[in-house]
């Protein structure tokens, strides 16, 4: 399984090449075009319960499996203006954060994990994506994608709308930034603390913070209509 990722970081587009025989799954509505010998099959992955919290995670309760009757090319692309990356899992997990799953090999399992308070990032909830396995996994952002590689001695915050990913290795908290007068004043909401070791993938644009600047600038609805 080949693949290109083009019109990085604004717009990318992911295209992954099939030989006869290979499937890749993806999101429902990720699909952009594909050749005729691309066969797509519409399904709960992983049955009822696993689909049901999958929805709950912010993915779709669908999800689309392309495989190649003989080699041809499928496109993918996010809903959001932003970037594609592309990960190797070799038999680990990563954690995906709601809405940056794009697309992945159809072997690895995608499920997700409760972890409490702590997993609770501003509007997603208290569920992330547990993607494992071995295999090819595709991740999509609002704005650029930014890998950081986080060290034992040297813990690093990310604010929490802006995490796409991170490795099974690494441990976090969710906090405030500083006092409560500094959480309702600076501009920033919770941040997410990662300790350890390992990798934590980042946008450079948030949703949240977009869509904050974005209500005001709305045209109010007046009380006739």
């Amino acid at each position: 399984m080949d693949h290109e990722i083009n019109y990085q970081p604004s717009f990318a587009l992911l295209t992954v090449s099939l030989d006869a025989e290979e499937s890749i799954r993806a999101e429902a509505g990720a699909m952009v075009s594909h050749d005729t010998t691309i066969e797509m099959q519409t399904n709960a992955t992983g049955g009822f319960l696993s689909s049901i919290k999958r929805s709950l995670a912010g993915e779709s309760f669908f999800q689309n499996t392309f495989t190649a009757n003989a080699a041809g090319d499928v496109q993918f692309a996010p809903p959001l203006p932003g970037d594609i990356t592309h990960l190797d899992l070799g038999d680990e997990t990563v954690y995906v954060q709601s809405g940056s799953y794009l697309a992945g090999d159809a072997d690895l399992d995608v499920d997700t994990e409760f972890g409490g308070g702590r997993t609770f990032f501003g509007g997603e909830g208290l569920f992330l994506l547990k993607v494992s396995g071995s295999g090819p996994l595709f991740l999509s952002s609002y704005g650029a994608i930014h890998p950081v590689d986080v060290a034992e001695e040297a813990p690093f915050v990310i604010d929490t709308g802006h995490i796409v990913a991170f490795e099974e290795s690494l441990d976090f908290t969710v906090r405030r930034v500083g006092g409560l007068r500094s959480t309702l004043t600076s501009g920033e909401g919770l941040v997410c603390e990662f300790s350890g070791t390992g990798t934590v993938w980042l946008q450079s644009r948030s949703m949240d913070a977009f869509v904050a600047w974005l209500a005001p600038q709305l045209p109010a609805q007046s009380s006739g209509n």
